[in-house]
């Protein structure tokens, strides 16, 4: 038996070229068909938009942020309902914490008996869960604005109080500090204080809020040697405005009974509160004076009680 003769499957020169042409399209073709088929199977999902632009600018975006002010530019006041929506309606929309509801006249009913200035303090100095004007700063509404806000939502619950009167643009500025410090003397005067009482105490808080930020020399014009006139300067400059009266609760000067249970405590413990301050009392009563004149007008105080 014999066997077929074996031949080559290419016997021309055009099968040959046909063969290596096919040679490397087809590993070509097979390569693009396949990339064109991974780029096309991604699907999108959780995670897949953390590369975009929007969110890796929200990741490298600085935490804090300056908001650079012209102080000479004139002041553009907001408006009682620009004032309610970014502060106020975080509780009054809803009447969260007790706080009345806006737009319900039952809610706001008994207080808008109290006036409308009941009302604008217990704004600016705060009630119950609701923090002093809200939980701002004079830096950011000022008493003006807050006053707006207290208006526009009276009037939308059953009030007609008119719109408040916008401060002068020099007095603006002038009357802050006192305003702030009016605010501050509601809040820290009794429930049933006087108004005469909410007078005085808001007067001495205005005279703490214009105290000097150096300590007054001594009356020869020089830092005096003696602790004891140095203490006595500093307290007719700056302890006064409040100890002579016995205004914010502070004890009044030679009241021995409003002094007792001060004295009861250690005199570093008494030193302590008036250097960092105690309950409506700032630090060093609002001046800046060294360490040892405070003390030593503590100790005029205390000798005045002994």
């Amino acid at each position: 038996m014999s066997e077929a003769p074996h031949g080559a499957p290419i016997k021309t020169p055009g099968q040959l070229i046909a063969a290596v042409i096919a040679g490397f399209a087809v590993p070509i073709v097979i390569i693009v068909l396949l990339a064109y088929y991974v780029d096309n199977s991604t699907r999108t999902g959780a995670g897949t938009d953390s590369l975009s632009e929007a969110e890796v600018a929200s990741r490298i975006k600085p935490i804090a942020q300056v908001d650079i002010r012209d102080a000479n530019a004139p002041r553009v006041y907001k408006s009682g309902e620009e004032v309610y929506k970014a502060v106020c309606a975080a509780c009054h929309a809803a009447g969260t914490a007790g706080a009345p509801k806006f737009t319900n006249t039952a809610d706001w009913a008994p207080r808008i008996a109290q006036g409308f200035d009941t009302l604008l303090h217990t704004a600016l100095a705060g009630k119950g869960a609701m923090p002093a004007r809200g939980g701002t700063s004079p830096d950011d509404y000022s008493d003006f604005e807050i006053a707006r806000a207290v208006a526009y939502m009276a009037n939308n619950s059953g009030a007609s109080f008119p719109e408040p009167a916008q401060p002068a643009a020099g007095a603006a500025a002038a009357s802050g500090a006192a305003a702030t410090s009016d605010a501050t003397a509601a809040a820290a005067a009794p429930a049933g204080a006087s108004d005469a009482a909410a007078t005085q105490a808001a007067a001495a808080m205005a005279a703490l809020a214009s105290v000097p930020q150096t300590a007054a020399p001594a009356a020869s014009g020089a830092q005096s040697a003696d602790a004891s006139q140095a203490g006595k300067a500093l307290y007719q400059q700056v302890c006064q405005a409040c100890h002579a009266a016995g205004v914010l609760n502070a004890p009044k000067f030679g009241d021995k009974e409003a002094w007792a249970p001060r004295l009861k405590e250690p005199m570093d413990t008494v030193y302590n509160y008036a250097l960092h301050g105690k309950g409506a009392m700032p630090p060093k009563g609002g001046s800046t004076a060294p360490d040892a004149e405070v003390k030593a007008a503590v100790d005029y105080m205390v000798s005045a009680v002994k």
